[in-house]
């Protein structure tokens, strides 16, 4: 057995690395209605903003929404990122 150092051993393998983000089923159609995005809460990222409270919003706003054979989890996945705006989308 070889000797590591210990750099090695703590670096992350990116090739057996899941995707933070996993889409429940990738199967299901669902067509978000831009009056729905519209009512999405913004986030800019700015010091005065709480992203608590974006958040919170975020999750109010989708939990009225509601898609037939659409699971809410896979609906705030795909409306997350209608809700970052500026530098919070890069």
């Amino acid at each position: 057995m070889a000797k590591r150092k210990l750099r090695e051993l703590i670096a992350l393998e990116v090739s057996i690395q899941t995707l933070c983000i996993q889409y429940p089923d990738s199967n299901v159609q669902c067509e978000l209605k831009f009056g729905l995005i519209h009512l999405l809460p913004k986030f800019h990222g700015l010091v005065s903003e709480n992203i608590h409270k974006h958040l919170k919003e975020f999750h109010i706003v989708c939990t009225t929404m509601r898609l037939s054979r659409v699971l809410k989890e896979h609906i705030k996945m795909k409306e997350f990122p209608f809700s970052l705006h500026d530098t919070t989308k890069d």
